[in-house]
């Protein structure tokens, strides 16, 4: 098959193979539209990065064509990466009203609210761009106003899940719009794309309603204060822990930026519930009796400089946890967080407190907003698919969601688990996974993107694993002798004093290997700087075992 002009294309430039920084792109010849814009936060081993975003390559070589950037939801691997898109393509921007809202916050901090157009939308809403109609469906998810996209284009219509789950108790009577998926299913679907976070569990997700019941009951058993940590945007949980401090006759006091952002949105813009007098600032809480307080966090996910972290090492200024206080984690560590939550859960034991953490299932305090497995299934019977692209999981989940669409009907061989910047292109109702676009991480650092790469990500690591030898040398510039002796600087190689022995050494190393170079006549700066490195490297390795960065500084005179 070869691809013409008016093919349909379907890729992503994240979200495959990976947890966050979603993007996904649908194109119909001339019209290019985005789904989400994510960013994800880095591991350990990106010394110094900020944030992850996509590479946009292919977007801004074709950024004529691109007609809008429509968001599914408000979580951060959804929404991160969009200010910093909007700094290279502006485009015009279609979220519910909740979304909408956490995206003005990323705008304002970015000072690019006043030149970005922002659109509303519903589950209601109809939007025609070229040859590509669209509309939306409502899906149950762990933060309000979520949307499922159905993209018409002349191919046939591509149906964009989002993440979801179905919740047929919402706490926010956000109810998901089944009818109207079964509704699309029967209009036909060429394509589904759909989320796979949780395609090896099996059953139905629980409601999060379940999850009310635990927070009252645990309250109403708290002795003293309680600390509670969940994710800033699951609204609807904070709702619940609203409700459960109005019962138990609690004030509330927030803690974390985010979490106090998050509230005041959800406030203005009517998704959350919550009395006036309920709220206290976070100075008042040591000056109320400790069984009349509810402490609502950020943090449950291990973060070092999050309210939580705080707390448990008895740093935070307002706010002192102390024993038999109860401290509820009510969120499920994101793989990869295992260890800083667990360092925490550490400390509060220490500090003496009483810990409700750990395995959702065992403490009631967390459902996932993910579906399980009967929970795909559902969506793949009700949009009985041709051709299906599981997306938004690692290579396991995506093969594991696969093996479900074959079970419901998908024919085998109609499933395409793809790579960022693989491309699906269907023509003639025909699909082929051919050919591939740029695409990649971009590294945030600072003020700077994509300006930090591989060579600057090793030289960082070589820095904090052995240090730096930087090692300062005056010579003639008349005939290239040595002038001053050597000086030998280190920075978290060897401590100077104690290894003074060493460092004369190299010392006595850097002049033998002038004096060689000035015979050879190769006095070229360069000549001279690669061969003290070598030199000084593989004498280092020899005495130390560590390949510290050595960074020679030739000065002529």
């Amino acid at each position: 098959m070869t691809v013409t002009k008016n093919a349909l294309s379907i890729f992503a430039l994240g979200g495959i193979n990976e947890i966050g920084k979603n993007m996904y792109v649908i194109q119909y010849a001339d019209d290019l539209l985005i789904v989400d814009c994510g960013a994800k936060f880095p591991d350990e081993s990106l010394l110094g990065i900020d944030l992850i975003i996509p590479d946009i390559t292919y977007l801004q070589e074709h950024k004529e064509k691109i007609k809008g950037l429509i968001v599914t939801h408000g979580h951060e691997d959804h929404i991160g990466g969009i200010p910093y898109l909007l700094k290279k393509i502006n485009v015009p921007i279609y979220g519910t009203r909740f979304t909408l809202g956490l995206i003005e916050l990323k705008l304002k901090e970015h000072k690019l609210l006043r030149e970005t157009e922002l659109i509303e939308i519903g589950s209601d809403s109809a939007l025609h761009f070229g040859q590509i109609d669209v509309s939306f469906f409502r899906t149950n998810h762990s933060i309000p106003d979520c949307l499922g996209i159905v993209f018409q284009t002349p191919e046939g219509n591509v149906v964009h899940t989002g993440d979801f789950k179905f919740d047929l108790t919402p706490v926010n009577n956000q109810f998901a719009d089944i009818h109207k998926m079964a509704e699309v299913g029967t209009q036909g679907v060429l394509v589904l794309i759909s989320e796979s976070t949780n395609a090896e569990r099996p059953g139905l997700t629980p409601s999060e309603k379940l999850v009310g019941h635990h927070i009252e009951e645990a309250f109403l058993h708290a002795e003293r204060k309680v600390i509670i940590s969940t994710f800033a945007s699951n609204v609807n949980r904070i709702q619940q822990i609203v409700d459960a401090t109005i019962v138990t006759n609690r004030k509330l006091a927030l803690l974390g930026r985010s979490m106090v952002n998050v509230v005041d949105v959800a406030l203005e813009r009517g998704y959350l519930t919550i009395p006036e007098d309920l709220l206290i600032d976070a100075r008042e809480v040591k000056y109320l009796p400790p069984e009349d307080v509810v402490v609502l966090c950020t943090g449950s996910q291990g973060e070092p400089l999050a309210a939580l972290a705080r707390l448990a090492s008895g740093n935070h200024r307002e706010v002192k946890i102390l024993p038999d206080d109860t401290v509820i984690l009510a969120a499920s560590p994101i793989p990869g967080n295992e260890k800083g939550v667990s360092r925490i859960v550490d400390n509060l034991f220490q500090l003496g407190a009483k810990v409700i953490y750990g395995s959702s299932s065992n403490t009631g305090m967390h459902v996932s907003g993910h579906g399980y497995q009967e929970d795909l299934k559902l969506m793949l019977t009700l949009m009985k698919p041709k051709f299906f692209i599981p997306i938004h999981g690692e290579f396991r989940m995506l093969h594991q969601h696969r093996l479900l669409a074959e079970s419901v009907g998908v024919k085998r061989g109609h499933t395409f688990i793809i790579k960022n910047g693989d491309v699906v292109d269907i023509e003639n109702a025909k699909a082929r996974q051919t050919r591939k676009i740029p695409s990649g991480d971009t590294y945030v650092d600072g003020i700077g993107i994509g300006e930090v790469e591989g060579i600057v990500l090793r030289d960082r690591k070589q820095l904090s694993e052995d240090g730096m030898l930087v090692i300062v040398l005056t010579l003639s510039k008349a005939d290239g002798s040595i002038i001053l002796e050597p000086d030998t600087i280190s920075r978290g190689f060897v401590y100077a004093k104690e290894s003074e022995d060493l460092l004369l050494k190299v010392n006595v190393l850097v002049k033998a290997t002038i004096g060689e170079l000035q015979e050879e006549s190769k006095q070229q700066l360069f000549v001279l700087k690669r061969e003290i490195k070598k030199a000084v490297g593989q004498y280092l390795f020899s005495q130390t075992k560590r390949k510290p960065m050595i960074l020679p500084i030739i000065i002529e005179i």
